[in-house]
């Protein structure tokens, strides 16, 4: 695949907005840690960040001035420094560095002294900067200021600053204000009165704050109505395509990197990567001069997303069994087959955004869709648990799951027990609870990710998923009943639970006994007496007789959940969106009301 050059959205957005003036703090977020290709006449080369800005920026208009977290304050180009501390000497002053140079000749003295410690302020200033945030960013805010004064009608600095602060985060931490450091509270004070002077909003010079994301930058700024945020999206398709294309063509042919397929195939397979890690995983091949197998990128691209989302936060799905080892649920494979893949497997136009699985506790809603997962042959991630006890890394670690959507090609989200994973939206909800569950439903009808990210929710009680949740567009659009076993579906249960352990399959007239015994058993109470049955002929060390059988079936008690059971199976019915689903398609308006008065009864019992 032929690449053009690099383009970069982000940078025309950013390049707008301070041209324009519509801002002067800008906020760049997002894929901050990644490379980025420049392109200088006809070769290519991959940069951090800030030396990518500095290439673009530094043009003769523009004093580039970088801060990085302890280190110098740097003027990209040379001679600029220069250029600001004439203007600073004329802001102290009122004279240019040539005229403080003839000055000082001349001065005796006190007077000698005091020029003396007039030159050497600026450039104490830049020394003691180092390793001191408080005094750079104060001195950063000072040469704003400097630069916008004026001298004889005229500007003190022809040219515009733009200055880049790296780690803004550490600098100015998001924390409730009697949790900050004397310091930290110092360094939002000038911050804030900085960003929000009304002769720097409508200067010439800009700030621009490099952060992943604006929720670790301290509240007092990032809700700055001046403050604007452009995002720095994970490279797609044709960045990785143009990355890899680079980095085989400056191999050379002594250390090509061989590949199991195409390029074309190692950038679709890369979805999700950054560009560094994808470097990584080309220079590690090229060393050891090995062919790059598709499942060590697999490997690479699943390791890459847990440690941007966490071990706890993510992980990768793998279901090992299909169709053809789930007992029963006929109609419900059937559907899952001939409609729901279709839906998952059509354009965005036709897409499903996702769908909510619902029935009592043990009806194996799990096992019945992590089978659908592995029909599919899709990306399947499953949530674990969005919320971090750190303040404020709950909406980092949202707002990297959503670039990490945006980058993936097709990708099933698989979330079990969802009526713990989302939280309320009410006003007693935690506003970190109400801002998360806000962020998930909105993604969710996010058009870009239509036909590209399908969500899967399983839970036993649907009815305490927010309505904004079950809405059509959502989940609402298929909410599917796993109800417990009935009918053919059930004798194939109960076929299944004595196979290996009963001597012979049972007679029409043993499976009449078998099922007036087990009536009410759900999935999960078949694969328990499956378990027993087994281990019962091998500890016996034969085949079991029927009056055994039966004997071990009439011992076991069911634990005391009827009512519970009862009442998420109830729940099931009411907000199923498909007849075809329901164990009789053609119930009436009368019957389904008939399940909701059973429902007031239960929850006037304290079931709920």
């Amino acid at each position: 695949m032929k690449t053009t050059p690099p383009v970069h959205a982000f940078l025309r957005q950013a390049g707008r907005l301070l041209n324009s003036g519509q801002s002067r703090t800008l906020l760049l977020t997002g894929n901050i840690h990644d490379l980025f290709g420049l392109q200088v006449d006809a070769r290519r080369d991959y940069l951090p960040l800030l030396p990518f800005l500095s290439a673009h920026w530094a043009l003769p208009d523009v004093i580039l001035v970088v801060y990085e977290l302890n280190g110098p304050i740097q003027f990209v180009r040379e001679g600029d420094e220069a250029k600001v501390r004439d203007a600073w000497f004329r802001w102290r002053t009122g004279k240019s560095a040539d005229e403080l140079a003839v000055q000082r000749m001349l001065a005796k003295g006190r007077e000698a002294a005091e020029l003396d410690q007039v030159v050497r302020a600026f450039d104490d200033s830049l020394r003691g900067a180092i390793n001191n945030p408080t005094l750079a960013l104060e001195l950063l805010r000072q040469l704003c200021v400097c630069a916008r004064a004026t001298s004889n009608g005229r500007r003190n600095l022809g040219e515009r600053l733009i200055l880049l602060v790296e780690g803004a985060d550490l600098l100015i931490p998001e924390a409730p204000v009697h949790s900050l450091s004397d310091t930290d509270r110092q360094r939002v004070a000038i911050c804030h009165d900085w960003f929000s002077d009304p002769a720097f909003v409508h200067g010439a010079d800009s700030v621009v704050l490099v952060v992943e994301s604006r929720s670790l930058l301290n509240q007092r700024l990032a809700r700055l109505p001046q403050a604007l945020e452009i995002e720095i999206p994970a490279p797609d398709l044709e960045a990785r395509a143009g990355f890899i294309d680079w980095f085989l063509e400056s191999a050379g042919p002594d250390s090509a990197v061989k590949l199991w397929g195409t390029p074309d195939d190692l950038a679709r397979l890369t979805a999700g990567l950054s560009l560094h890690a994808l470097m990584q995983l080309l220079k590690g091949a090229r060393h050891e001069q090995r062919v790059l197998q598709q499942i060590e990128v697999i490997g690479k691209v699943e390791d890459f997303i847990r440690s941007q989302l966490g071990d706890d936060v993510v992980e990768f799905k793998k279901p090992t069994h299909s169709f053809a080892d789930v007992i029963g649920f006929q109609r419900l494979k059937s559907f899952l087959r001939d409609e729901l893949m279709a839906r998952f497997n059509a354009g965005p136009a036709e897409a499903i955004t996702g769908a909510a699985v619902c029935g009592p506790i043990g009806g194996g809603k799990t096992f019945v869709f992590e089978a659908f997962a592995a029909e599919l042959d899709i990306v399947v991630l499953t949530l674990k648990n969005l919320r971090s006890q750190w303040f404020g890394q709950t909406d980092v670690i949202f707002e990297r799951l959503r670039r990490l959507l945006h980058a993936l090609a097709r990708v099933l989200i698989f979330i079990d027990e969802a009526d713990t994973q989302f939280g309320g939206v009410g006003a007693d909800a935690h506003e970190t609870e109400r801002r998360l569950t806000g962020k998930l439903q909105a993604m969710m009808s996010d058009p870009p990710l239509r036909g590209r990210v399908f969500w899967l929710l399983i839970t036993a009680r649907i009815h305490r998923l927010s309505p904004d949740l079950r809405r059509p567009g959502r989940v609402g659009d298929l909410i599917i009943p796993a109800l417990d076993p009935e009918g053919e579906d059930r004798q194939d249960f109960l076929r299944w639970a004595v196979a290996g352990s009963l001597a012979e399959p049972p007679n029409p007239d043993q499976m009449t006994r078998l099922e007036a015994l087990t009536r009410g058993y759900s999935a999960a109470a078949f694969a328990s007496l499956r378990a027993q049955l087994r281990a019962r002929s091998r500890r016996s060390g034969k085949a079991l007789t029927f009056d055994e059988v039966v004997a071990l079936i009439s011992d076991m008690l069911s634990p005391a959940i009827e009512d519970t059971r009862r009442y998420q199976t109830l729940q099931a019915l009411v907000n199923c969106t498909r007849r075809t689903l329901l164990p009789d398609p053609t119930v009436t308006d009368a019957q389904r009301q008939a399940w909701t008065t059973e429902l007031r009864a239960l929850e006037a019992k304290g079931i709920q």
